[in-house]
C-alpha cells in the first residue's frame, strides 16, 4: 500500500480520488462505521467548484445543491427585511464561471465523493480507528484498534480539529477562541417557514440569543444555528433543539416535526506549528480550525488535499525527488494563515464576504515552486490560479484537466501549469524551461 488517508471526510475523500486517479494504492481509514452525518460545512467557494469539475464530481454536486437564498430578517414575529448573505461577482469577473458559493449539504458532498473514490478504485475501511503511527525512514506502520496493521510508504492526517494523529505527533495548534458564545447547529424539519430564504432572527426581545434557519438545498431540511450564552452547556436532545427554536423565533415547539443531527461548538481559530512531521502529514481541519462564518474551512480543506495529491503521486510513482514534498507546508500554511484571518474577521463583522471568500485570487507566486523568468511579468504571472477562459475557441480548463503538467503558449507569454492549475514556470519563451523540469523530475 502506497499511502494511508486517516478519516474519510470532505479532505480524505477528495485526497483519495486525487490519488486513485494518479495510479497511487491509497486506503482511507474512517474510524466511524460510516460517513459522518449532519449538514456542517455547507458552502462550496467557487475555487473549489473547480476543483470539483477537475476531480469529475461537479455535476453531481450542482445537481445536489442550489444557490444560496436572501437572507429575510424577522423582528417580533414579523418580517423586518431582507439582507444579501455574499456579495456576488459578476459572470466571468475573476476568471471563472461561477460568481458565488453553492449549498450542498456536508453529508451530501460527502457521499458523492465517497461515489467518485469508488468508481475509481479507491476504499475506504470504515470501523477502522488508528491508534498509533509508528515511522522510519523508509515507511510508516499504522496500528488499529481492531484488525492487524498496515504498512504505507506516507500518511495524511485528515482525522479533523480534534486530530488524534496531529496529537499523537505532539504538533501543538496555536489559536483563539474567536466568540466565546456557543453554537448549536442542528438539522431539522420545520413547519412555517418558506424555503426560498434564509430566515435570521436577531438577539433582542425575541430570546435570549441569535439563531438562523437556512433551508438546506437539495433536501426538505433546515439547518439550524443558534447561539447562547458564555458557559452554557447546550441541550442538543430533539427538546433541547425545540426549545431553542421557540426561545429565538416567533415558531412553536411543535414547528419542529424532526431533529434529524445537532451538535454544538465554539468558534475557534487555530493553525498547526507546521504540517508535516517527516513522512505523515496534516491536511484540512487536522492543521487549521476556521470560524463557520466565512464559509472558508471546508474548502481551504479540500485545496489542501488538491496541493498535496500530486505532490505525493509524483514522489511516490518516482518522477520528482521527495524535496518537492517541503512545497506542501511552504505553500498551504500561509494561505491556511491568510484564510483564518479573513474567517475571524467576518466573524466579528469587520470584514464582508466578498471576493476573498471565493478564494479564486489565492496563489503561490513566493513559492519556490513558481518560476517567473520574465522581466516584465503580465497579468498571469507564476503561481497565479489559470483562470477558466476561453482563447481561440478553446476552453483552457478542459486543456488543463487530469492529473498531468500543461504547457500553455498565451499572448502574455508561455506557462507551465501545474496538475492543480497554478502556474509553476512563466517565460517569454521556452529557452530556459528545460532547467525547471529538470529540478523537478519533468523529463
Amino acid at each position: 500500500m502506497d499511502l494511508l488517508i486517516v478519516g474519510a471526510g470532505p479532505t480524505g475523500l477528495a485526497l483519495g480520488i486525487d490519488l486513485a486517479r494518479r495510479g497511487v494504492r491509497a486506503l482511507v481509514a474512517e474510524r466511524g462505521e460510516c460517513l459522518a452525518p449532519g449538514s456542517r460545512g455547507k458552502g462550496l467557494q467557487p475555487r473549489t467548484l473547480e476543483v470539483y469539475e477537475d476531480l469529475g464530481v461537479l455535476d453531481r454536486i450542482l445537481a445536489a445543491g442550489g444557490p444560496y437564498p436572501v437572507g429575510l430578517i424577522w423582528t417580533d414575529g414579523k418580517e423586518a427585511g431582507e439582507h444579501t448573505m455574499f456579495d456576488p461577482a459578476e459572470d466571468g469577473e475573476e476568471g471563472s464561471r461561477f460568481a458565488a458559493p453553492w449549498m450542498i449539504p456536508q453529508w451530501r458532498n460527502q457521499e458523492i465523493l465517497l461515489a467518485r473514490l469508488t468508481e475509481l478504485g479507491g476504499t475506504v475501511a470504515f470501523g477502522r480507528e488508528v491508534v498509533r503511527l509508528d515511522q522510519d525512514g523508509d515507511g510508516v506502520t499504522a496500528h488499529f484498534a481492531s484488525g492487524g496493521p498496515v504498512r504505507v510508504r506516507y500518511a495524511v492526517a485528515a482525522d479533523g480539529g480534534r486530530s488524534a494523529v496531529r496529537r499523537a505527533l505532539g504538533i501543538a495548534m496555536a489559536g483563539e477562541t474567536v466568540d466565546p458564545d456557543p453554537l448549536l447547529v442542528a438539522d431539522v424539519r420545520i413547519t412555517g417557514l418558506d424555503r426560498d430564504r434564509w430566515h435570521v432572527f436577531p438577539p433582542g426581545a425575541q430570546g435570549p440569543g441569535f439563531a438562523a434557519i437556512c433551508p438546506l438545498a437539495g433536501t426538505e431540511d433546515f439547518q439550524l444555528v443558534a447561539q447562547f450564552p458564555e458557559g452554557t452547556d447546550i441541550d442538543r436532545s430533539p427538546a433541547g433543539v425545540r426549545r431553542a427554536v421557540a426561545e429565538r423565533t416567533h415558531l412553536a415547539p411543535d414547528d419542529v416535526t424532526e431533529v434529524r443531527w445537532s451538535s454544538d461548538f465554539r468558534p475557534r481559530a487555530a493553525l498547526a506549528d507546521r504540517f508535516r512531521e517527516g513522512r505523515i502529514f496534516l491536511a484540512g481541519d487536522a492543521a487549521h480550525v476556521h470560524s463557520p462564518a466565512g464559509g472558508q474551512g471546508l474548502n481551504t480543506s479540500v485545496q489542501d488535499a488538491y496541493n498535496l495529491g500530486w505532490k505525493l503521486g509524483a514522489v511516490l510513482d518516482g518522477r520528482a525527488p521527495q524535496t518537492l514534498l517541503d512545497t506542501y507546508e511552504e505553500e498551504r500554511r500561509p494561505v491556511a494563515a491568510h484564510v483564518l484571518g479573513l474567517s475571524t474577521a467576518i466573524h466579528r463583522a469587520e470584514a464582508k464576504r466578498g471576493a476573498a471568500t471565493r478564494q479564486l485570487g489565492l496563489n503561490y507566486r513566493h513559492s519556490s515552486l513558481s518560476e517567473e523568468t520574465r522581466e516584465t511579468p503580465g497579468p498571469l504571472s507564476a503561481g497565479d490560479r489559470v483562470p477558466d477562459l476561453t482563447v481561440d475557441g478553446v476552453r483552457l480548463f478542459d486543456r488543463l484537466r487530469g492529473p498531468d503538467w500543461t504547457l500553455l503558449t498565451l499572448d502574455s507569454g508561455v506557462f507551465l501549469v501545474r496538475p492543480d492549475g497554478h502556474v509553476g514556470w512563466a517565460g517569454a519563451t521556452e529557452d530556459s524551461l528545460g532547467a525547471y523540469r529538470a529540478r523537478f523530475g519533468l523529463g
